[in-house]
């Protein structure tokens, strides 16, 4: 599916980086596009992004490989989920954790246009999808350096990274439509969810106060299971439908093995 990610300029967000700071061309919503850039940057080619095309039909589910390490939600950002992004972040602290005890990696996003690289980074930095990256490489050494930094720490380690600027110019250059300017505003928004090696279902997203813990799984259930979908894409879908009026466009994009 060829579409590209968004970045808003929003006083009330705690992550979204102001007009005058380092802007990424946006990343075309493609599934190859993103397994060539977390590829490059030293995840293993055993595993590679995929679309979704249902939640809800069983038969076309069945051609996701399992287990799914990672599930990625993009959307077109609207007014309903905004106005419950602000008042669920009002209640709660700047999340402040590092070190190895945390249960998740998380990304405080301050590069315009960057949020499909944040949730791409989120999906292979969590779980078991970290032990697919390969030693030595990129990926490997960014992931170490930034455990035990704080999130605002993190966030200047991805802003200055070479290695990752480069990975992400290239694969903004690939894809199946033209790739927009860094200056422009997109429409559309991602949001990872991850399962932590302590079975919980964590939603992962860049301009959010900090990771937001969905709940308890079962050991043998991974991020597209009913009970994950139930805590996270479809408890999303139910909140824009009663809403009413909201825009339901939206595509997922799971990390499993690679079909290839």
């Amino acid at each position: 599916m060829a579409s590209t990610e968004q970045e808003r300029d929003d006083p009330h967000s705690p992550s979204v980086p102001s007009s005058n700071t380092k802007r990424f061309v946006p990343l075309e919503n493609n599934p190859d596009v993103m397994s060539s850039l977390v590829h490059k940057l030293g995840l293993s080619s055993k595993l590679g992004f995929q679309d979704v095309f249902s939640i809800d039909d069983p038969d076309l589910l069945a051609f996701v490989p399992r287990p799914a390490y990672a599930l990625l939600l993009i959307f077109p950002v609207n007014d309903t989920y905004e106005k419950f992004r602000v008042a669920e972040d009002q209640e709660r602290e700047v999340y402040n954790g590092s070190g190895s005890g945390e249960e998740v990696v998380w990304y405080k996003q301050t590069i315009g246009n960057a949020c499909g690289l944040i949730g791409l980074l989120h999906g292979v930095s969590n779980g078991k999808a970290k032990s697919f990256i390969e030693p030595d490489s990129a990926l490997s050494r960014l992931l170490s350096e930034a455990i035990p930094l704080t999130p605002v720490e993190r966030a200047n380690l991805l802003y200055e990274s070479q290695a990752l600027e480069s990975a992400h110019q290239s694969a903004a250059a690939q894809g199946d439509t033209s790739a927009p300017s860094a200056n422009d505003k997109v429409d559309l928004h991602y949001v990872c969810f991850v399962k932590s090696e302590n079975n919980h279902l964590w939603e992962m997203d860049g301009r959010r106060k900090g990771p937001l813990d969905r709940g308890a799984l079962d050991a043998g259930e991974d991020v597209l299971s009913d009970k994950a979908l139930d805590l996270g894409v479809r408890s999303f879908l139910k909140r824009e439908q009663e809403a009413g009026g909201g825009d339901l466009r939206f595509s997922l994009i799971v990390l499993a093995e690679s079909l290839d």
